[in-house]
């Protein structure tokens, strides 16, 4: 497990192009780690760069990238997928060249996708792409925290092509946070968040949306206890964010959809069919599933 105090002397400046939750949490963290370097910011709305100063979350902010990324030998893009194209094209016009750019999104064939359309080789071989494993349902400037990462899994996913330098980079910031950091493929870490991040967000949106419908929604919603927030949750995070996260992952989504949907139907056979023998096997395999999965993250202090 890596641990905190890993910082960044190498790096003089970084810039974060999104102050919300997660490159909010980024800012704060650097500073908590020790990190003395300069740090710039970019965001949209003029009150929020007004804010991020004030908050003590970077030296400067501005609502235009290029003067925020153009001195950084770090930029991270913290930004919804929907910004991507635009984001990534302006950081492409402003960057000096060496600069080191790295994402937090959830789904990478996409950003890489993206980053192809917009660097060149020599930026391509900077770009290493990553995604923390670390949220919440909140969001916006004031929505960050400094141990948002601590003891949380980050996947970096860079190729053959990608320069060690780069990554030792992105390595060494996310060990400042505190991350976990792994490497995997492209393909292999869409086919994971798929189905232990993107499906459970479909499942929470639809649930409390179907309950919604029902006609006594009101009673279901009075009587609802614990179990029923603890499911949803996730529903309560940033729908335009999650609409955008899936629809970028869209094949692997649909295939770990799939694979629940046939399942479920397994459950619904059982029931249907007063099959409690069936229904207790699905049942106890999923709590042995799930007690392990609890006691794993116990041992690794998540």
């Amino acid at each position: 497990m890596t641990s905190r105090g890993a910082v960044l002397p190498e790096v003089e400046r970084i810039a974060i192009v999104g102050l919300g939750l997660i490159g909010g949490s980024i800012a704060r963290g650097l500073r908590d780690a020790g990190y003395a370097g300069h740090l710039s910011g970019a965001v949209v709305q003029t009150q929020d760069a007004k804010r991020a100063v004030e908050l003590g979350l970077v030296d400067d902010c501005h609502t235009a990238i290029g003067p925020a990324v153009a001195a950084a030998g770090l930029i991270v893009v913290a930004t919804p997928p929907c910004a991507l194209d635009d984001v990534l094209s302006e950081i492409a016009a402003a960057r000096r060249p060496g600069s080191v750019v790295t994402d937090t999104g959830s789904s990478k064939a996409s950003v890489v996708a993206a980053a192809q359309r917009v660097f060149d080789d020599g930026a391509m071989t900077h770009f290493v792409p990553g995604h923390p494993i670390a949220g919440t349902e909140n969001n916006g400037i004031e929505a960050g925290f400094a141990t948002l990462f601590m003891s949380r899994r980050t996947i970096l996913t860079p190729n053959e092509q990608t320069d060690a330098g780069a990554v030792a980079t992105v390595e060494a910031m996310w060990a400042a946070l505190g991350a976990r950091v792994s490497r995997m493929t492209v393909a292999h870490h869409d086919e994971v968040l798929a189905a232990t991040s993107h499906l459970p967000h479909v499942l929470a949106y639809t649930l409390v949306d179907t309950l919604a419908a029902m006609a006594e929604r009101t009673e279901i919603f009075a009587y609802a206890a614990g179990g029923f927030a603890d499911f949803t949750r996730i529903a309560s995070s940033d729908p335009a964010l999650w609409r955008d996260i899936v629809t970028a992952n869209r094949t692997p989504v649909l295939h770990t959809l799939d694979a629940y949907m046939d399942r479920l139907q397994q459950v619904r056979a059982a029931i249907a069919a007063g099959d409690d023998s069936r229904l207790h096997e699905i049942f106890e395999r999923a709590k042995t599933a799930r007690d392990g999965f609890a006691s794993q993250r116990e041992r690794d202090g998540r």
